[in-house]
Parts: C-alpha cells; structure tokens; sequence
C-alpha cells in the first residue's frame, strides 16, 4: 500500500458549506483525503454525512472550496438502491451496462467482480433477489468499474447482519491493501473506524472534528456523538 502523501492530497476540501431549500446543512468543513488512506465520516443523523459525499461527487451545489488532484477517478457506493424483484436484470447484466458506457476492456467485469467477492452464481442473480450483503458486493463492483482512485462508502453495511459487516468491511481493506484504492466511509460503526481508519471527521450539529482515531474520538467528542461515551477502545493506532 503507498504511503500517504499528505503534501498532495487527493481532494483540499476548504470552508464548505451546503444550503438547501434555505436550511444550512453543511458549515465551514475543512479537511483533506491522501491517496491509500481510510476516512472514516462519523456522526449522528441528520448531521450532514450523506449530503458531504453528495458535494465532494458534484451532486449538490456548494460554496468554499473543493480543489481535487488532475486525473483522479472516483467511485461511489450508495447506502441503497430500491431494486424491483421482478425486473429481469442480473449483476451481470447491471456491471456489463455501466462496462460498455465508460468503455472498459472485455475482462473489466469479471475483475472488478471478483475484487467485490461475487461468484459466478450470484452474476446471474437479479438484483431484485440479492440480500443485503450481495447486494452491497454486486455495488461495490459497479463502483470498481473503471479503476478509480477513491471510493466513497456511504453507510456500506446499514442493512447487514453482523457476520455480512465484518465480510463487507474485509473487501474494502483488501481493495486498500491490494489496489492501494482510498477509501471515505459514512459509519455509525466505532469498532470499524477503531481497527481500520487512518483519519476520522466527525461531524456534529455544532462542528466538527478531523484527525486521528487516538486523537480525535474522546470521551467528550463520542458523548456528543452518541451519547456513549464508553464504547470506543483505541486499537491499533498511535
């Protein structure tokens, strides 16, 4: 895995703010992503997490300054898509779509699945007839599709059970590990951001805080978070 480059992040992220239907969502956020790192974005609902993603992607408007590296590629994994059970399209057919789209080679997909863990059986799956987890690999997929430097995670295991997390979470450090891919991921997950993030944002109604899991996720901040101010055990990190 490269080592971060924090002289030349990925994204300068300075002063955003996001306001929408005249309700101030987003306020003077301030941090960077470095290539090969894991942001972890925590904070409680309603607190803005989502829409962050949504602005570093484009998809909302914003003031400040978002300043990315020439040629970085990006990738997203939305917290869910709304899939019909009965319509006749399989993970293979979704990958191959977005394939022919963006132009990639002939054997795009069946690396990019098996970088997501999806095996032959669950290629000619519906998507309508995936669980949680295998819908989530199946996204995951999709976003490898074209290489990209950085993938953004929103909530990637919001409707998984315990053992599909931990299985979830395992693809995305092995993409880190073994593409050197960057990944920011929203979680309302402390264990994870303990064992696997590099840098923390935590996000609140009233600021935020960026840095190291060790030094930014005290008692103080996790009780405002969460009102727990005890479930969080630094592992792992300096």
């Amino acid at each position: 895995m490269p080592s971060a480059d924090t002289a030349n992040p990925i994204v300068h992220v300075q002063n955003l703010g996001v306001t929408l239907d005249r309700r101030t969502i987003l306020r003077d956020v301030t941090f960077d992503i470095v290539a090969g790192e894991c942001l972890a974005i925590i904070g409680p609902n309603g607190c803005g997490k989502t829409i962050l993603l949504k602005s570093l992607l484009g998809i909302v408007p914003h003031e400040g300054t978002i300043a990315w590296r020439d040629g970085v590629t990006i990738g997203y994994v939305p917290q869910k898509i709304e899939a019909d059970r009965n319509v006749p399209l399989d993970v293979r057919n979704l990958l191959e779509s977005k394939a022919a789209v963006i132009g990639c080679p002939r054997d795009a997909v069946a690396a990019a699945a098996a970088r997501a863990g999806l095996t032959s059986d669950l290629l000619v799956t519906q998507i309508g007839r995936l669980s949680g987890g295998q819908f989530q690999r199946a996204l995951i997929a999709f976003a490898l599709l074209g290489d990209p430097d950085i993938v953004f995670f929103d909530e990637p295991t919001a409707s998984i059970d315990e053992p599909g997390e931990e299985q979830i979470y395992d693809v995305i450090e092995r993409l880190r590990r073994d593409l050197g891919l960057t990944a920011v991921i929203v979680s309302h997950d402390v264990s994870f951001v303990s064992r696997h993030a590099t840098r923390v944002l935590c996000m609140s109604r009233t600021g935020q805080c960026f840095g190291p899991p060790r030094g930014v996720l005290t008692a103080e901040v996790l009780r405002e978070l969460f009102g727990s101010p005890g479930v969080y055990q630094h592992v792992g990190h300096p």
